[in-house]
């Protein structure tokens, strides 16, 4: 019953979504005519706000941005994934000259290495300038563009941090190509490739030999994933494939679950708040923009350290808490529960008290307020 009610309600994200989508028209210099764009904003965007959001150029955007961007926001949702700002590129009466390459040497020509320039020195500083965006980008594609998105990789620095790859028609020689570019990778880059069992069978057959090649990569900055999906075609894998991809690059940045509470929090060496410290910190190397911490986390560090009786790791959490939820019953709670296992039932009462005036949260509410101060004057 839980995947219909997911998907049903991914629907509605998405159909809610595609009401906000901003279209406009790009005229460009480099192609020398104009694309058609569309462009979603993260939820609750705000150009005064500093917060910068990861990048996501969707190929073949007529029919791949509304997967795309239901996925995201679904998940961000959850706060599994970060708010991104998707651009997609629409290319259904040019997509032959757009995604075409060299029978010479298989690499863009003309109007290919047109587009190819259009998208690193046009689209990308436009939407730079334009919008609160990170230097962390992702790019999707499906079969010609899903090859075709493989061309960024082979520039010194690559393009993109993240790489969607949906049953890419490949061009000769690319598999060889990406195996000798990934080996040398000196930065961060994800990969992700997807083919099916009813896949078109000439690209499922390209897929799975590349899918040998890259599995051979020995570099801990090559993050890769392959998934070969059963009982989906060349266009259903795509609904299949985004979800996953989508969760393999943002593995870091999601919350801390049950393993990760039992696995790591509770045995790292230096305490349940330097775990969270770390961990906050990591997501900012990594990714490249700072993740705002969340209710869930804080909650996860706040019973860790009640549970190794580390108050110095409780009091710190408890300010994170009033720090960033300062409306919010979270801060109350947290600070009252540092006051309550001090030993200040003074304090913690009136703590947990101002709470009732403050804002319920997804795990925190006006009765678990109550039945806290009535203990504590029990």
């Amino acid at each position: 019953m839980k995947k219909p009610i997911a998907l049903l309600l991914l629907l509605c994200c998405a159909q809610t979504l595609i009401s906000q989508v901003i279209y406009e028209s790009f005229q460009s210099t480099r192609i020398g005519e104009s694309r058609d764009l569309k462009i979603l904003l993260p939820r609750g965007y705000n150009s005064e706000d500093k917060t910068e959001y990861p990048l996501v150029v969707v190929l073949d955007g007529d029919y791949l941005f509304e997967p795309v961007v239901g996925n995201l926001d679904y998940q961000a949702y959850w706060e599994d994934v970060p708010q991104c700002l998707v651009v997609g590129i629409n290319q259904a009466e040019t997509r032959q000259k757009d995604l075409s390459y060299s029978e010479d040497n298989y690499f863009p020509v003309q109007d290919s290495a047109s587009f190819f320039e259009f998208i690193g020195f046009e689209l990308i500083p436009y939407i730079e300038s334009k919008y609160n965006v990170s230097d962390f980008r992702i790019i999707v594609g499906h079969d010609l563009s899903a090859n075709f998105l493989n061309y960024y990789l082979f520039k010194e620095q690559p393009l993109f941090r993240a790489y969607i790859s949906l049953s890419p028609d490949l061009a000769p020689q690319m598999d060889s190509r990406l195996q000798s570019k990934l080996v040398t990778l000196d930065s961060n880059v994800f990969y992700y490739m997807a083919t099916s069992d009813s896949d078109i069978q000439r690209l499922r057959v390209k897929t799975v030999e590349a899918d040998k090649q890259l599995n051979t990569i020995d570099n801990p900055n090559f993050h890769y994933r392959f998934d070969d999906f059963e009982d989906a075609n060349h266009y259903s894998l795509v609904g299949l494939g985004i979800p996953k991809a989508i969760n393999q690059i943002f593995t870091l940045y999601k919350p801390i679950n049950r393993s990760e509470y039992t696995e790591t929090v509770l045995t790292y060496e230096g305490g349940p708040y330097n775990y969270f410290v770390k961990k906050y910190e990591d997501i900012e190397t990594f990714y490249g923009f700072k993740k705002k911490p969340i209710e869930n986390d804080i909650r996860a560090i706040a019973t860790a350290s009640k549970k190794l009786n580390d108050m110095e790791s409780l009091e710190n959490i408890s300010k994170v808490a009033k720090k960033e939820f300062p409306d919010s019953m979270i801060s109350a709670y947290y600070m009252g529960m540092y006051f309550e296992e001090e030993g200040n039932i003074k304090k913690a009462l009136q703590y947990y008290q101002s709470g009732l005036l403050l804002a319920p949260s997804e795990f925190i509410d006006k009765d678990m307020l109550l039945e806290k101060m009535y203990e504590l004057k029990d």
